[in-house]
């Protein structure tokens, strides 16, 4: 990652940064990418944090999560489609862990499609299978894929 790009946490006032990145990040065929509104309305609940990377003004990537008690959820994660590869997405989970270090969190939890390219990042980051649910994805063609869950003990 570029020596000037930084990993910082954001309100939901700055929501509106990390939308063309979600755009840009999640396949439509696959229907994963937030609204908005769906954005907000986990900001607003207790233990949710947003983690922004920025190189200069440009928002590279981005990480949404809700923690409770002792646990907390990678609910989205992205990184701009030109930068995959080159440690922005590194750099987002680890401040994500560090995040929750601080929050009391000793684990941390995901769910994607089966095969979603990111289990690559995840599984390096530490992350291990913790379940499967057969055919909960379906895409835009009729198409159904596995869920995967994912944990990481801090």
């Amino acid at each position: 990652m570029s020596e000037n790009s930084i990993v910082t946490q954001a309100s939901a006032d700055e929501l509106d940064d990390i939308m063309g990145v979600m755009e840009r990040a999640f396949d439509p065929a696959h229907g994963e990418a937030w609204t908005i509104a769906q954005c907000r309305g986990i900001m607003v609940l207790p233990g949710s944090f947003l983690l922004i990377a920025k190189q200069q003004a440009r928002v590279t990537g981005f990480a949404l999560c809700r923690s409770v008690l002792d646990e907390s959820e990678l609910l989205l994660f992205a990184v701009d489609p030109d930068l995959q590869g080159g440690g922005v997405g590194r750099a987002i989970l680890s401040s994500v862990f560090a995040e929750c270090r601080l929050r009391g969190v000793s684990k941390v939890h995901l769910e994607m499609r089966a095969d979603n390219p990111a289990l690559r990042i995840y599984t390096r980051s530490g992350f291990s299978r913790a379940g499967v649910r057969p055919n909960y994805y379906r895409s835009a063609d009729g198409n159904s894929a596995d869920a995967i869950t994912l944990a990481k003990n801090l």
